[in-house]
């Protein structure tokens, strides 16, 4: 078989690529060969076009080398031999002392720009905050951090998290956006190593808060991040507060043992459930819960009066105009919606909803009160539920558990979820804690559980069930498998809703959804009514971490706020309060919130409903504030079921 015969241009190809490999020599070779070629005959073309040129050849040689020497930088001095080779000698070592001190300042440059990128600097802040760990809820702590630094100068937000700085600043920059006034400082190690620590300077720290990253053992990563803090943080006084978050109820000891006696630490997955009970009961109130979370608009604070000294608790409700008054704080124990004849002590601070910690002003608006617009209908008892439970993850056995602590006699939840044993045990495991049978904790509520296999994200498995005849419809994402590959958890999700979307389409009627996602930026993708419950539970935990950062009292205000059995937010028919059709101050409503034992902190207006941002909410309305109040109207209260 004859053999190819390879062009000359392939074959010199490889011989110049042969001789680059041998090293640095052949390079310098190249180099220099390369840079002849083009000097020389340059040189030669600008002596023999030059009019003044000598006229001999020799002259005219040396005149060409003097050029070439000036250019390379060879000296170019003319003479003997011996005095031309010494030129070149001279400029040789002059050449190679400049560029080895140049590349020495080069490396050196490049190093501590490399080291800078690399975020391995010490950080040389003071009262700044610490974000330790990376998750998607990094993007909503950093976001309402910046928010609540907007009228603070020189403030600093600092993230410690084991990935590469360039690409969290990159990461933080498009989804956080402008920080305003406050500097953004990435660095890069393990948060679980005492040595990397202190890079970001947490003994003049205002606060550090510590977040799961997104991975199965996020838990015990938490506790030993907590440790190395602990570790970081030897023999300095005083501590920064810290404020963590972990998944399990198991680990949540050890993660308060690990953070010290100022440490807060939240159980996400709980508080997580029973915001998705909430929404499923009262469809909604997850559109309350963030505008009271977040920075943008009124939020929760302690504020003390002492005017107010001695007066019961009815009284404050209506004295200030532009203030919500939700409770008390007393001795480090909070009393949201207490009785309204509970006199303020003098030691008491107040549980205040308003703009900012200097907007809380004493301005009684009793005369605004109308009392012929007030409704005098009883409370009426909530009736039997059935609940549809699409899906099935870690959290379902605390939305069951939820779900069973108020419900009422002949209560149902179907789930619906893909045959497995896991699933099956997790089930019989819920039906056990859920209270039925004799030995239920709750005496045998009534409430029954009832496993249906089936894939979620199949049509035929939701025609089989008649969707519409449930008080409300739960889909919960799947959690992702130990050892499989990262997907987006939210896939299965978003399919599922699509086609409870084609079935609302399909018989005209709309379902009451509560979705649970978990990404944020899925919430734009999925297809549900504007106004539709969504909750994202890291966007949750990322909040409540904000807000308890800037005053760790209101810890206990939250976990009473989310607490199964304590006062918290609930969305009420506007009929329950005022005359269907009547026109009235909102302090009307507040006055009669408290002749029902609640307190009044907004509404949610039907006709603005569907409506961005707020889709109807309006938490802290000036009470003075008049408006028509229609019968599909809800007022926000805080109070119990």
């Amino acid at each position: 078989m004859a053999q190819r015969r390879t062009p000359f241009g392939d074959r010199a190809r490889y011989w110049f690529d042969s001789t680059l490999a041998r090293g640095a020599a052949a390079l310098v070779g190249w180099m220099a060969l390369l840079s002849l070629a083009v000097v020389v005959p340059a040189s030669a073309v600008m002596v023999w076009t030059d009019p003044d040129a000598p006229p001999s050849l020799a002259e005219r040689l040396a005149e060409v080398w003097r050029l070439t020497g000036e250019t390379l930088r060879l000296g170019g001095a003319t003479g003997t031999p011996l005095r031309a080779m010494m030129s070149v000698l001279l400029a040789l070592v002059t050449l190679l002392y400049v560029s080895t001190l140049v590349g020495l300042i080069t490396m050196a440059l490049t190093e501590r720009i490399t080291s800078l990128r690399r975020g391995r600097s010490t950080v040389l802040e003071q009262g700044h905050a610490v974000v330790l760990g990376w998750s998607e809820q990094v993007f909503t702590v950093v976001s309402e951090l910046v928010a609540a630094n907007v009228n603070q100068r020189g403030a600093a937000v600092v993230v410690l998290a084991d990935r590469d700085k360039t690409v969290m600043e990159e990461s933080l920059g498009t989804k956080v956006g402008s920080c305003g006034g406050t500097r953004l400082i990435c660095r890069s190690g393990p948060t679980t190593d005492p040595a990397v620590l202190p890079l970001t300077s947490p003994a003049t720290a205002g606060v550090v808060l510590v977040l799961p990253p997104d991975e199965p053992h996020a838990d015990a990563e938490v506790v030993k991040t907590l440790l190395a803090l602990r570790a970081a943080l030897a023999g300095a006084e005083p501590r920064p507060p810290v404020v963590a978050a972990v998944r399990d109820d198991r680990y949540r000891l050890a993660a308060c043992l690990a953070a010290g006696p100022d440490g807060v630490v939240l159980e996400s997955d709980t508080v997580t459930a029973r915001l998705i009970v909430q929404a499923a009961r009262r469809p909604g109130i997850s559109l309350v819960h963030r505008e009271l979370l977040d920075f943008a608009g009124d939020e929760f604070y302690l504020v003390s009066e002492p005017a107010l000294t001695g007066r019961p608790f009815g009284e404050v409700l209506l004295s200030y105009s532009t203030t919500s008054v939700v409770g008390l704080m007393r001795g480090g124990t909070p009393l949201l919606n207490p009785p309204p004849t509970t006199p303020v002590a003098p030691d008491d601070l107040l549980v205040v909803i308003t703009g900012d910690d200097d907007t809380a002003r004493l301005d009684d608006c009793a005369e605004s009160v109308e009392k012929a617009a007030v409704a005098f209908r009883p409370p009426t008892p909530a009736p039997a539920e059935r609940i549809l439970l699409l899906g099935w993850n870690r959290r379902a056995p605390l939305v069951v558990d939820q779900l069973h602590r108020r419900a009422r006699p002949g209560s149902a939840v179907d789930v619906v979820a893909e045959p497995g044993e896991a699933t099956i045990r997790e089930i019989s495991e819920a039906e056990a804690d859920s209270g039925n049978g004799e030995n239920g904790r709750n005496g045998g509520n009534g409430l029954s559980l009832a496993l249906h296999h089936g894939d979620i994200t199949r049509p035929e498995t939701l025609r089989r069930l008649d969707v519409h005849s449930y008080d409300s419809v739960i889909v919960l994402g799947r959690d992702p498998a130990p050892g499989q590959p990262p997907d987006d958890p939210d896939n299965r999700t978003l399919v599922t809703l699509l086609l409870l979307r084609q079935l609302e389409e399909a018989t005209g009627r709309e379902l009451p959804v509560v979705t649970e996602l978990i990404d944020d930026r899925n919430r734009a993708l999925a297809p549900i009514g504007p106004g539709a419950d969504v909750i994202i539970s890291g966007k949750l935990i990322g909040l409540l971490m904000s807000q308890i950062s800037q005053n760790r009292h209101l810890a206990a205000v939250f976990e009473e706020l989310f607490s199964a059995e304590g006062a918290g937010v609930r969305l009420r028919p506007a009929t329950d309060y005022l005359l269907p059709g009547s026109t009235t101050s909102f302090a009307t409503v507040v006055a009669a919130a408290r002749r029902r034992g609640e307190c009044a902190i907004g509404y949610r207006g039907h006709a603005d409903a569907s409506t961005r941002p707020h889709y109807g909410v309006r938490i802290n309305p000036p009470k003075r504030e008049r408006r028509r109040w229609t019968a599909e109207d809800e007022v926000v209260v805080i109070g119990t079921d």
